[in-house]
C-alpha cells in the first residue's frame, strides 16, 4: 500500500480509512476489523485476536505520527485471512522496535506482522512508517 495510491491493483474489496492519527478513533478501527472477520467467518477467539493486534498496531503508529497528520488504515480479505495495512506520516527514522512490548503483543495475536519506512515521493521530506498484519481463520476440525 502506498498512502498515495487512489485506487491500487487487486484491492477492489478492500476497505480504506482515512482518518487523523489520534486514539480516540481506535473503537471505530477496532469494529472495522471485527466485521470483517466476522464476514469472513471466523470463530470469536481469532476475531478478538485480530481485534487487538489491529489496536496494537493502529497504538504503535499513533504515537510515531506527526502531530495532527492522518492515519490510513487498509483492510484487506485474501483467500483465509485477513490483511491490514496502517501507516502515518513520521520524523522518527526508525520502524518501531521489534523488542518492545507492544511488539511482542502484536507478533503473538497476528499470524505475520512487519513494519519499514517509505519517504513520501509526494513533498519528498515527509516519511511514512508502515505496520501491517495478517490473521489467517483457524482451521476447524484439524
Amino acid at each position: 500500500m502506498n498512502v498515495n495510491d487512489t485506487d491500487p491493483a487487486g484491492a477492489d474489496d478492500d476497505i480504506e480509512l482515512r482518518l487523523r492519527a489520534d486514539l480516540g478513533h481506535l473503537p471505530l478501527i477496532r469494529s472495522v476489523a471485527a466485521g470483517i472477520a466476522i464476514r469472513a467467518d471466523f470463530d470469536l477467539d481469532a476475531i478478538a485476536d485480530l481485534r487487538l493486534a489491529v489496536d496494537e498496531a493502529c497504538s504503535t503508529l499513533i504515537t510515531r505520527a506527526v502531530p495532527g497528520s492522518r492515519m490510513v488504515c487498509r483492510f484487506g480479505l485474501r483467500a483465509d485471512e485477513v490483511c491490514f495495512t496502517g501507516a502515518v506520516a513520521t520524523e522518527q527514522p526508525e520502524t518501531p522496535s521489534a523488542g518492545s512490548f507492544g511488539w511482542r503483543v502484536l507478533t503473538t495475536l497476528a499470524d505475520s506482522a512487519s513494519a519499514w519506512i517509505e519517504e513520501d515521493t509526494g513533498n519528498g521530506q515527509a516519511k511514512w512508517v508502515y505496520v501491517q498484519l495478517a490473521k489467517r481463520r483457524p482451521v476447524v476440525g484439524g
